[in-house]
């Protein structure tokens, strides 16, 4: 499917790399204008230049309630207001040491919660969406990560009582949940070089035979925040080539 986004503003926290990249990438294909935001700023202006004209960026701690909430503020003005927030960021809490929690709670729950309050009076003003990622980890226990699994959790919940309560806003907020997703840089790819029986019996896990694309979760996030998908809200879509089915 195609998806024609032209002339929406689109804001992605945490776009410079991976699948944030793709999502940015993705809807600057379909015509929007994209903002995105990240730490780093090297990956951030290679990205910002692959957008194109129009595109807007800026360096953006997403632990940091001030930075989130005037990232969102100069997005829509740069943008001249917000069709779609994308809440992508990831602290990669890892362990369950109170480091691993904080990283869980600051990036990947309270920059969501900051963004989305800072973005609602733009959404409501252009009746768009959210979309939030998520991962598959938040349905399952886990022994090695269970900070991350359990903010993954959380936002999966997160995601559905927003939708309930900016429904009257005309608001929708769904989320998408990846499985394994491979990238030059990304976890996956470091976990091949250093790790590769743990790679192989991960790609060995999932039912396609193969770890997933960015790409493939920027389509689903495309398809949410489009007119496709009008009557979804409060959702988590699985995209996982069914490797949470084995396990």
């Amino acid at each position: 499917m195609q998806f024609d986004f032209t002339g929406k503003r689109v804001a992605v926290c945490g776009g410079s790399k991976g699948i944030g990249r793709a999502i940015a990438l993705g809807f600057a294909a379909a015509g929007a204008r994209v903002s995105i935001c990240a730490r780093g700023r090297d990956a951030l202006e290679a990205t910002k230049a692959e957008l194109g004209a129009g595109a807007h960026a800026a360096t953006c701690d997403l632990a940091n309630k001030a930075q989130v909430e005037g990232y969102v503020a100069a997005a829509a003005a740069a943008l001249g207001g917000l069709d779609v927030l994308v809440n992508n960021a990831s602290g990669f809490g890892m362990g369950e040491d109170e480091a691993a929690w904080a990283a869980g709670l600051d990036v990947d729950v309270m920059a969501t919660v900051r963004a989305t309050l800072v973005a609602t009076p733009f959404l409501e003003q252009s009746q768009g969406s959210i979309v939030n990622i998520t991962s598959i980890s938040g349905y399952r226990a886990s022994a090695r990560s269970s900070a991350y699994a359990a903010v993954k959790a959380l936002l999966v919940n997160y995601t559905a009582s927003q939708a309930l309560i900016l429904a009257p806003k005309r608001i929708r907020v769904n989320a998408v949940a990846p499985g394994s997703i491979e990238f030059p840089g990304g976890f996956w790819a470091e976990i091949r070089q250093n790790a590769p029986a743990t790679y192989q019996a991960t790609r060995d896990g999932i039912p396609f035979g193969r770890m997933g694309l960015p790409e493939e979760i920027a389509d689903t996030v495309l398809f949410l925040a489009s007119p496709a998908a009008r009557w979804v809200t409060g959702q988590t879509l699985i995209v996982d080539g069914g490797q949470l089915l084995t396990s």
